[in-house]
């Protein structure tokens, strides 16, 4: 399903996203938007997550500094340029606008991995009740971004989030356990999920970080 938007604002933005669309551009310098809502919806179950032992042991080696919300349209920004194998992305200068705005308004957050002060992973998505909608994330160093998703999962399940949706399903998401529901499905999923009164948590006690990541390992 896709139609042109030509006065998209934020609050149509939340609208869509509460009925289950999500938007997408052709091309980086796409002037055109569609709304998606795909027969096949990827979520990754906040139950079900899998942590591999090597990952884990990366998270707690605190290789990496861990923010959130402490640079989000950098991190958009770094998601909507190209890298090796994909040279075009769906994140046009309309989109990247809208969420740094919706990121304004408290509805969008990001998570970020530092390396000696520079930023080399995140990702960013919109939060709605007990709803996390992942939209892109970026790596520029091993297993950064794979750290910024962990601290994610780890951060909404201690908020009480009940669905994390992925959008689609890839090798890359697939190693965690995330997987394909049908749409009618995914909506029942949505209309529950998105009234729970979830809390997103910008500030976690460390031990309480790391005492989930302990607990998430042991699936």
């Amino acid at each position: 399903m896709s139609r042109r938007n030509v006065e998209i604002t934020p609050d149509l933005m939340l609208r869509a996203y509460r009925a289950g669309l999500f938007p997408m551009a052709e091309t980086r310098r796409g002037e055109r938007l569609y709304w998606l809502d795909p027969e096949l919806r990827g979520i990754l179950p906040l139950d079900g997550f899998h942590l591999p032992r090597r990952l884990l042991r990366t998270v707690l080696a605190d290789q990496f500094t861990v923010t959130v919300d402490r640079n989000f349209p950098t991190v958009i920004a770094a998601c909507a340029e190209p890298v090796p194998g994909r040279d075009e992305t769906w994140i046009n200068r309309q989109i990247e606008h809208l969420f740094v705005e919706l990121h304004r308004l408290g509805h969008a957050h990001s998570v970020e991995t530092w390396q000696g002060g520079q930023l080399v992973g995140g990702l960013y998505g919109v939060v709605l009740g007990g709803v996390y909608f992942g939209e892109s994330m970026f790596s520029r160093a091993r297993d950064a971004s794979k750290v910024a998703l962990v601290h994610l999962v780890a951060r909404l399940r201690l908020g009480g989030f009940k669905l994390l949706d992925t959008q689609f399903v890839t090798s890359h998401l697939s190693q965690f356990g995330a997987l394909e529901i049908p749409r009618e499905r995914y909506r029942a999923m949505l209309a529950e999920a998105v009234e729970v009164p979830a809390k997103w948590l910008k500030s976690v006690d460390p031990a309480v970080l790391a005492a989930e990541f302990a607990a998430l390992g042991q699936r």
